[in-house]
């Protein structure tokens, strides 16, 4: 019985599979290379990552273990973190590289630009979450009141702040997603451009509900940009349409 072939990439089903196998152990063996890497400088991730508490509490920052196992579960979840934030160029490259079969010679020549922008995109969000991080300590700490001492369990800390740079980095592919839906006439620039003020709306409520933090910094940090991001995807969409 001949082999069904997909009309686009000329690829069996089973060999979809086995590709897509050979791109999930590369990205795992990424994962894994730099997870070690993030192992082995552990102590200097770890005084980056504590570096948002000490500025909102100078005077008293260290962390409490309250359980023997805290500091090897905290050191996995640094080189977890570390490996997954460091691959992230080798995870989108696969990634576009699995997807470039199924598309048409005009669209391949963005896998390159896509790639790189979705990269710059998952850092900047990443950043942003770093930098801000710092004022939803100081939020979440004034509106406890000052009777409470701040003596955090780095495992909780690094939870909430590990999963806030992973939403934002995430959130912050908005426009690569955006653009990439467009080129695909799924959506098209005087659509969204019509339906910017529905767009604004969702947006501010989506960042109130997915920060992780539930301060009003982090919300405004997440949301603006995304604003920005709607209008620039819109513009891009025109340019790359022409």
């Amino acid at each position: 019985m001949p082999k069904l072939r997909n009309a686009a990439t000329g690829m069996t089903l089973t060999e979809h599979l086995a590709e897509a196998r050979q791109r999930i152990m590369i990205s795992l063996a990424a994962i894994l290379v730099f997870g070690t890497v993030a192992f082995i400088f552990y102590t200097h991730i770890l005084n980056v990552l504590q570096e948002p508490y000490c500025r909102a509490t100078p005077k008293h920052c260290l962390f409490l273990v309250t359980a023997p196992l805290d500091g090897l579960t905290l050191r996995i979840k640094i080189a977890f973190f570390g490996g997954f934030v460091l691959s992230t160029p080798v995870l989108f490259w696969e990634t576009w590289r699995f997807i470039t079969p199924g598309l048409k010679a005009k669209e391949r020549r963005y896998a390159l630009p896509f790639v790189s922008a979705s990269i710059i995109f998952f850092c900047s969000g990443v950043v942003v979450a770093y930098f801000i991080f710092q004022r939803a300590i100081s939020f979440l700490e004034a509106i406890g009141g000052h009777s409470l001492i701040t003596e955090y369990n780095p495992n909780q800390y690094l939870g909430l702040f590990i999963l806030m740079m992973f939403i934002f980095g995430l959130t912050f592919e908005f426009p690569v997603v955006l653009v990439a839906l467009e080129l695909a006439n799924v959506v098209t620039p005087a659509r969204l451009l019509k339906s910017w003020r529905y767009a604004l709306i969702a947006i501010t409520v989506f960042s109130a509900v997915i920060t992780p933090s539930s301060d009003p910094f982090s919300m405004l940090a997440l949301a603006v940009p995304l604003a920005v991001f709607y209008f620039m995807a819109i513009g891009v969409g025109k340019l790359l349409k022409k």
